[in-house]
């Protein structure tokens, strides 16, 4: 099992970036093997993801997970079904300086220790620079 979390401050107002996280189809946008994201029937999302898989050949993967937006307390839910019981939770902090700062919490039943770091790293990187640029 592994529990996973990381925080990173973002130059933007955070009712900016919870509008931004709140759309699910921004995703490409911060994920960088995401192709696709297309919600529906409530809070279910098809995703496409382009993976390259080290035993398999390179190829796009697509999956169902669902997206729980929680506008009070500027809070993002999610998971996906399957093995690894994949779920997370942001959650976006007012600094009231015209930043945030936003905290990520994931759990997976795969504990991947470093590879997970890296993409919890690289997500929060990927939001920081996409809803800057988008700000700008």
């Amino acid at each position: 099992m592994g529990d996973y979390h990381d925080t990173i401050t973002v130059a933007v107002p955070s009712e900016r970036l919870f509008a931004y996280l709140a759309d699910v189809q921004n995703l490409p946008a911060y994920l960088p093997r995401l192709t696709s994201a297309r919600p529906h029937d409530g809070d279910k999302v098809t995703v496409t993801a382009h993976i390259d898989p080290a035993d398999a050949p390179e190829q796009d993967v697509t999956g169902e997970a669902w997206i729980h937006v929680i506008e009070d307390g500027r809070s993002l839910e999610w998971g996906a079904p399957g093995p690894h019981d994949y779920r997370g939770r942001l959650h976006v902090d007012d600094d009231g300086h015209g930043t945030c700062r936003l905290t990520v919490e994931l759990h997976t039943e795969t504990a991947e220790g470093q590879q997970i770091d890296h993409g919890l790293n690289e997500a929060l990187t990927g939001i920081k620079d996409a809803v800057e640029r988008a700000e700008s």
